[in-house]
């Protein structure tokens, strides 16, 4: 077998089941940084393998029993030091768990175990920055590169807040389990903001040579979608779940088969997902219903008219200024402030929003941003200002780590030089 083949099938599990895998292993060994030491061990075991034997046919299920036995083993050596009754009942239930011919399926309650390994994560004893990046790392499968990037900090200080929020799990014995119904609160908006994280990161990943990730899209969907099942009366989750369902309605039409970007304004809308978008909405009017406007209902509602419009020319742009007000109200930041003055140059006009986006430039939050300068480009074009768009456009390719964005930044470029 191709052994650069093979490993292309590992990237690819690794991304695509290690949030699934490190769940059921934490359901048994209830150790965050042993259950992440065994799946690597077994990710090493695959790539001395896999090249001579083959991909197995259901490679997340190899990974997990060779990730068992690595735990039994190294459970077993501590048990020769130290005679621990927790270590010694993990490693009989682990052992039960590899001889039990009737566990036909691992997975089946997957869903159910990330759940709990995202309320660990989230349990208010850490940061909130901490919260997030910990799950985008064990539940996503993001690493530290990928979550240092999309929550703009230096990879140097994401690894240590991960390392730190682990060891503080361990030493206050924080429960892996999802709570009781009287600490949801407390955690839920980590919850709701980590999942999100994960769909966005696969709606537009950070880096490589995909547009987006379908593995994680579909990942966080169901997520939210088990999350709303446990929580039913909860209109933020109902709206989260609207807005990727909207979101991921139009993730067919954003790139051509030869992985070329579109644009919003160029897509094909009939290859948009129709049931999808029906679902988002009604999932959304279900949540407005109940009188509690929140975040992701506003997100949801925005991106509702997106995709309830025809076509780009008869999106109603002021409708979503208004909602970007509203959202910009109850969550006052940078990009979403950025989001609001992109409607506005189209609700009113291009110059009066690229004043706007300048006075936003000048606080200097988003100057590692590259939509910031997407933004900024596409703006100054639009105002004839053919030489700053080339600027703004560099910039941005500066800070493009994904390989389809940067070649429709560069044709950009390209273009304006050839003007």
């Amino acid at each position: 077998m191709n052994a650069d083949l093979t490993h292309t099938h590992i990237e690819d599990v690794v991304r695509n089941s290690w949030g699934r895998v490190l769940s059921i292993l934490m359901s048994h060994l209830r150790d965050m940084e042993l259950a992440e030491d065994v799946l690597q061990d077994a990710l090493i075991a695959a790539l001395s393998s896999w090249p001579q034997s083959g991909v197995p046919h259901v490679p997340e299920a190899w990974l997990l029993t060779t990730a068992r036995r690595k735990a039994i083993d190294r459970l077993r050596h501590c048990q020769m030091h130290n005679s621990k009754a927790a270590e010694i009942e993990m490693m009989a239930k682990l052992t039960h768990q590899e001889h039990d011919a009737s566990e036909s399926s691992p997975f089946a309650k997957c869903k159910d175990e990330q759940l709990s390994l995202i309320f660990t994560c989230c349990h208010p004893a850490l940061s909130q920055a901490a919260r997030i990046a910990l799950t985008l790392k064990a539940v996503g499968g993001l690493d530290t590169r990928e979550i240092a990037r999309g929550l703009m900090t230096k990879e140097t200080t994401m690894a240590q807040r991960i390392v730190r929020a682990k060891r503080k799990i361990k030493a206050a014995n924080i429960p892996y389990k999802v709570p009781g119904k009287e600490q949801w609160p407390e955690r839920l908006q980590s919850v709701l903001s980590v999942i999100y994280f994960i769909f966005n990161e696969g709606y537009t990943a950070t880096s490589g040579s995909q547009l987006s990730r379908e593995d994680l899209c579909y990942e966080a969907i169901q997520l939210g979608t088990a999350l709303n099942q446990l929580i039913p009366d909860e209109p933020e989750i109902a709206g989260l779940c609207a807005l990727m369902l909207l979101h991921n309605a139009r993730r067919a039409a954003r790139c051509t088969p030869d992985k070329t970007l579109v644009q919003l304004k160029d897509q094909d809308r009939s290859l948009w997902d129709k049931q999808a978008i029906k679902q988002g909405t009604h999932l959304l009017l279900g949540a407005l219903a109940k009188a509690s406007l929140g975040p992701y209902q506003l997100q949801a509602a925005i991106s509702a008219v997106h995709a309830n419009a025809s076509d780009f020319s008869q999106t109603d742009w002021a409708e979503i200024t208004v909602l970007y007000g509203r959202l910009y109200e109850l969550s006052p930041t940078p990009v979403i402030q950025l989001n609001a003055i992109v409607a506005m140059s189209y609700a009113k006009d291009a110059e009066f929003a690229l004043s706007a986006l300048n006075e936003l430039q000048t606080a200097g939050e988003l100057q590692e941003y590259q939509y910031f300068y997407v933004v900024k480009a596409d703006l100054l074009v639009r105002t004839k200002q053919f030489e700053a768009a080339k600027s703004s456009l560099s910039r941005a390719i500066q800070l493009t780590a994904n390989k389809i964005e940067r070649a429709f930044l560069d044709n950009k470029l390209l273009e304006l030089h050839n003007r």
